[in-house]
This record gives C-alpha cells, structure tokens and sequence, in this order.
C-alpha cells in the first residue's frame, strides 16, 4: 500500500556493530520509504564487513552517509555521532540487527507528521502485534525498567527499552546525552518527560534475536538502567538535559507534509 507521506523529511540513525548479515537488507528496506531523506549509518568499529558493506550502499545512493568511530564506544555514542549529523524534520533511530521491520517506521512517525506528538515510540508491549518468543527475565527486567522509569517521569509508557524512538528533529539535536553503552533508552525518557512535549506510542513487531544469534544487552546494562532512572529523573535538570530549553517548549505547530 503507497504511502500517504511523500515529502522527504526523516533522518535515520542506524548504529552498527558487526552486523554484516543484516545491515543490507535493512538499508535496503529503508531505502523504500519514500519520506526518508537521509540515512546515516554509525560504524562502531566493526570488526566484520558491516562498514563495507555500507559504503558500498552509501556509493550506489547518495541519501546514504556513513560515518565511523575508529575504536568502539558503544551504542549511545554511535547515537550522539549520527544525532549531530542530521538534517531531517523527524529522526528515529533504526538499529541495524533487523530486530524491528523499517516497514513499520510510518507507523511510528505518523503521530508526528500528523502534528498531534513531538516524540513517539514504538511499544514492543501496547499492543501484542508480531513478536518472537524470546527470554521470560528480559521481559520482567523490561517492566521492571519501565515501571521505575514510569514512577520518576510520570508517564505511563509501556515500553522505555524500545529501539524504535522517534522525535522532532530539534528535540534530540539539542539533547544533551552523557549516558553510555545502552543508556539512551533511559537517559532520553528521562529528558523528553522534562520538557513536557507530547508523546505517544504505537504498537509494533519485535523480532528479537538470542545471544548466539548476536543479541547484546545483559545483565551489566540492566543494573547500569537503574542508575541512569535515577541518575536523570532525580538529579539532572531540564536545563542540563537541553542545551535551548525555551524554544523546544514552545514546538506547537506539526510538520508540514505533502499526501
């Protein structure tokens, strides 16, 4: 089915870390949606041929830009690099291990393009839609996260670990990020509760992965969660988190599109 948005207005954050078997077919999936105007691969100095195989991409279609970190930070860091690089009205993160399906990103970014959210995330958890059955103790550590997370912010999300997060373009641009390894799930929840914007969620797919399968969140993130929960809810302010606090409140009017 054709899409209803056709401007050019989504900047997509793809962080990479040895994922050559997928991160063709998800540039690829990306590369069809006709509303996406940039697609920015973050190499975390990979040590397979994820980085080749992306600039052989980035060489065949220009709204590709890959960039790379030349010794390995972590996902949030690859996230602050892509962040900085883009250009778009919306940005979503897409990560690069095929766990979510770029077919469901207008989903996520409706609610923005149609002026009703400044923020929307993809719940896993909403709505049971297509998901693989995975581990029972990440799914209580994922309620357990959100429920903490809920209790300091206030919100009554249902899925703060989701990968798929999508923002105004000027909302996570003038984010200011400090967290490491997995701890922008957490961090950003924290900053965008602050601000007072209006978030939604939308129902998705999980196609989750085990460990030998790659999967690479444990035990020492999730403690790491609970820190970062506290750490940005109790103990950063929203003028810390933001670096223009005053004009991101003031984001009313929606994004401007063409059907």
């Amino acid at each position: 089915m054709p899409s209803k948005y056709t401007k050019r207005c989504l900047s997509v954050v793809v962080p990479a870390y040895n994922e050559e078997e997928s991160i063709l077919p998800v540039l690829r999936k990306l590369l069809r949606l006709p509303f996406v105007l940039e697609i920015i691969v973050v190499d975390d100095c990979s040590a397979d041929r994820t980085l080749e195989i992306a600039q052989l991409v980035a060489q065949e279609h220009p709204e590709v830009r890959v960039l790379r970190h030349a010794q390995n930070q972590g996902k949030t860091e690859a996230l602050k690099t892509g962040f900085r690089a883009t250009r778009g009205e919306i940005v979503i993160v897409q990560d690069a291990d095929f766990e979510y399906d770029p077919e469901e990103i207008e989903n996520v970014v409706a609610p923005i393009l149609d002026g009703k959210a400044e923020v929307c995330y993809g719940s896993r958890f909403l709505v049971r839609k297509t998901a693989r059955v995975l581990y029972f103790y990440h799914f209580i550590a994922n309620k357990f996260l959100t429920f903490l997370s809920n209790f300091l912010t206030n919100l009554n999300m249902s899925d703060v670990e989701t990968g798929y997060k999508a923002f105004r373009g000027e909302i996570i641009r003038n984010m200011n990020i400090t967290s490491r390894g997995f701890g922008f799930e957490i961090e950003v929840t924290a900053k965008i509760a602050k601000l007072g914007c209006p978030i939604y969620e939308v129902p998705i797919s999980y196609y989750g992965r085990t460990y030998e399968e790659g999967k690479k969140i444990g035990l020492k993130d999730g403690l790491a969660a609970i820190w970062y929960i506290f750490k940005f809810n109790l103990f950063t302010s929203v003028e810390q988190s933001f670096t223009a606090v005053r004009p991101l409140q003031e984001l009313s009017q929606p994004v401007s599109r063409e059907r």
